[in-house]
């Protein structure tokens, strides 16, 4: 893994994910800064692995295919030389110990093989486990997502008495970055309240301290970190808009890899 996998992490799809991982699991990852995907297109991720080698995916043996044509797609992942060092799990609501066995000692898949049920904190704690093992957060803090494509993504700040609106550049659950159109001369580690976000057609109200300001392309960028009286309800939203955001753009980087394979 090179220095800048160590630092932004891994990304892990989730191929075919039950309704129980799609609704709990992967909402509570993105809630821990883990980059996770959901992907209803295998022969189109297979493609897209290869520009993203060092990636993990949990697989859904249940769907789409019987589970030896499973078995092929995998050792197939596995027996590339690109994508050799994928790392993949197996989620399965089945309970047949010698596909089990297969798996983990046959196939030697490296993500684990988990039975998928309603106990919803072991099956995070599994998941979250083979995460770990794999380093998948790598030394990344907070994912944060660029916004200046958004013709909807804007901050209103209080400065004199009146509410200037800026442009937001990027954002995660730690703050954001944005430009304004008339620079306000905030003071670094200024205290901003009553600070009102638009992420499209969601409303939010926080308070940040002022981090700090760069130019890029002739343009002031500032550079806000939301304080720790941010609540919760927040921090989702904003993990929301992230996680459909990411999503959109591997979507895209999905559609573009639809090519058959040979």
């Amino acid at each position: 893994m090179d220095n800048r996998q160590k630092f932004s992490g891994k990304k892990t799809f989730f191929l075919y994910p039950q309704v129980i991982v799609y609704n709990e699991v992967i909402t509570y990852l993105f809630i821990q800064e883990y980059e996770a995907y959901v992907v209803r297109d295998h022969p189109a991720l297979r493609q897209l692995l290869k520009r993203f080698p060092d990636s993990i995916v949990f697989v859904n043996i249940d769907e789409k295919m019987t589970e030896k044509e499973w078995e092929t797609w995998i050792r197939e992942v596995m027996n590339d030389p690109v994508t050799a060092h994928v790392s993949i799990g197996i989620l399965t609501t089945g309970r047949d110990e010698n596909i089990r066995r297969k798996y983990l000692t046959q196939v030697h898949i490296t993500s684990g093989f988990i039975h998928v049920s309603t106990d919803l904190k072991k099956l995070i704690s599994q998941i979250t486990e083979m995460l770990r093992v794999n380093a998948a957060l790598g030394r990344r803090k907070f994912i944060r997502v660029t916004t200046n494509d958004e013709r909807m993504t804007t901050v209103n700040i209080p400065v004199d008495g009146r509410f200037i609106t800026g442009n937001i550049m990027d954002i995660s659950a730690a703050g954001f970055s944005c430009t304004f159109q008339d620079d306000p001369f905030l003071e670094k580690n200024s205290l901003i309240s009553d600070i009102q976000i638009k992420l499209k057609s969601v409303l939010l109200r926080s308070e940040a301290v002022v981090f700090g300001s760069r130019i890029e392309d002739m343009m002031k960028i500032y550079v806000f970190i939301f304080t720790p009286r941010t609540d919760s309800s927040t921090r989702a939203k904003i993990h929301a808009f992230i996680r459909t955001n990411v999503q959109k753009r591997m979507d895209i980087e999905l559609k573009n890899n639809q090519v058959s394979l040979p």
